[in-house]
């Protein structure tokens, strides 16, 4: 340990209890005190050096009261707005989420997976033809000419995929077996 060290202990943080007990009567919270005398201590080692005499008790509450009101001036520098309540005609909009929460990001994300899983066990012929109407919401008539098959086709290929489809998710979410064609 180092001699400015060893002097500082001594001379200093003998008073650390009394310096708290002076912070937490200045302050309204033991966080804040505690916060202060944190401070205190250090800006009270870095200039050691400066300590002239020997009540270094009454320089360290002397640091503590100017870190104190350093705190004070930089929370009320920060300034306090209350927030609305829910109900306030004018602000309370505010309080209201416009954005999806948590859970039902992780429902839908869940949903999702489910979705997409479901389809994947779907024959490629049936999926196509599925997510051309429903996900790219096009007419028989277009999916005809994409797939290459006549209308009828697309018809019944779109039936037999939905039938498929909830045949699926009615068995996972029920989970019993199914007969799926």
């Amino acid at each position: 340990m180092d001699e400015k060290r060893a002097r500082f202990e001594a001379q200093v943080l003998t008073h650390l209890d009394a310096a708290y007990r002076f912070a937490r009567w200045l302050s309204n919270a033991p966080g804040d005190a505690d916060d202060v005398v944190q401070e205190a201590v250090l800006r009270a080692y870095r200039g050691f050096d400066a300590l002239r005499g020997s009540d270094a008790k009454a320089w360290l509450m002397a640091i503590v009261k100017n870190c104190h009101s350093t705190a004070l001036k930089q929370r009320q520098r920060q300034g306090f707005v209350p927030l609305p309540e829910e109900n306030d005609a004018r602000d309370g909009y505010a309080m209201t989420a416009t954005t999806p929460s948590p859970e039902s990001d992780s429902i839908r994300s869940d949903e999702q997976r489910t979705l997409d899983r479901l389809l994947a066990a779907l024959p490629e012929e049936h999926r196509t033809v599925l997510m051309l109407r429903e996900i790219e919401e096009m007419d028989y008539r277009q999916i005809a000419q994409i797939t290459n098959v006549p209308i009828g086709t697309v018809m019944s290929r779109l039936a037999r995929s939905r039938a498929a489809l909830k045949a699926r998710w009615l068995q996972e979410i029920e989970g019993e077996p199914r007969a799926v064609r």
